[in-house]
Order: C-alpha cells, then structure tokens, then sequence
C-alpha cells in the first residue's frame, strides 16, 4: 500500500507516551477531560481533517521490564499499536520519564537508546506494514525538578532523576538528529 492509494482520508496522529500523554491527573488518580489533555487540544487545532489518537499508559517505559508491571514495556505494545492504527502518518514519541525510575539505574544516555529503539521499531514496522514510515517527533521527558521528588513520595523516583531528565535531554537530541531530526524539549514540571 502506498500513501498515494490511501489519499482521501484523514492524517492519522498516533501519541505513544506515559501517563502525561494519557492525561493522568495526580489529585484524584483519574485522567483529565479531554479538552484538558493536550491529545484533545492537539486534535481541536489540528482540526477534522486529522485524527489524534491517544496511546498514553500511566508507567509506559521505553524498552524496560518493570518488575512489578512488566506489561508496561513500551516496546512490547509498539507492534501491536502501530498495527491496530495503520495507516499512521505521524507518530509523537513522548517516553523516558518511567525509565528513571530507582529499580532501572538507567543513565541518560540508555534511555534515549531506548527511545532509539522504539524509533527503529517504528520506521522498519510501518513501512514492510503499510508501505511507508510515518514522520516522528520526539518529545523529551519532562524537566523533573527537586522539589517533585518531596511531592510525589511514592514515585520510585531516582534521587539522581533531576540531573539525568536534565542530562537526557542532550541525548535525546542527539538520537533524534540521527534517527528523525525532530525533536521536542518538554517544560520543567515544577
């Protein structure tokens, strides 16, 4: 199949995130409303000739196996996923915030591999799938500050995660310059 016999559609979105891309909201462990969520305003600017579709799984990691969820592997939905929604024309990759998490000891620069891998994984999949790869963006994980860890006292959170959000970054970058070229910086979470 190729994008020219599938034209008379609408542009397919596909966000595949954690609980910020579900729309998690921590006061009363529910999800937002739609209108709030920014998949909801994404597809209000977007408009009707585009469809957004919301992939976000509270404790999604890239590629790690949490011990006590390990169904939350963002890469052993990512086939599946992709799959379900074909034709995908654009995928918004937002993970990495999970996989800082104490039980991983993962340094920058293997969760940005990871999110590596997921990329790879999408371009391969979608093209042998439907023809073609959709374009990607890559959103790093939001800036986590040290006041955060105090707040949300069963986080599992590396006490180290300030400086390695802060350091994925860099890396971030540097796996999108080389996978997708588009990449996103996230607002610090205060």
């Amino acid at each position: 199949m190729t994008r020219d016999i599938i034209q008379d559609r609408r542009v397919t979105v596909l966000c595949y995130g954690d609980s910020n891309t579900y729309g998690y909201n921590p006061m009363n462990s529910m999800r937002y409303p739609e209108d709030i969520r920014w998949t909801g305003r994404l597809q209000k600017l977007l408009g009707e000739d585009y469809r957004v579709i919301e992939e976000g799984c509270n404790g999604r990691t890239t590629v790690y196996d949490d011990p006590v969820e390990g169904w939350k592997n963002g890469l052993g939905y990512l086939r599946p996923c992709l799959n379900t929604h074909k034709p995908v024309d654009f995928v918004i990759l937002m993970l990495g915030t999970n996989d800082l998490k104490e039980v991983f000891h993962a340094a920058a620069e293997e969760i940005a591999d990871g999110a590596g891998t997921l990329i790879r994984v999408i371009q391969e999949f979608t093209e042998a799938k439907q023809g073609f790869a959709p374009k990607i963006i890559l959103v790093s994980p939001p800036e986590i500050k040290e006041r955060i860890l105090d707040i949300y006292e069963g986080s599992h959170q590396n006490h180290g995660a300030p400086k390695i959000a802060q350091e994925l970054k860099k890396e971030g970058e540097t796996i999108a310059e080389k996978t997708v070229g588009t990449y996103m910086r996230q607002m610090g979470l205060r």
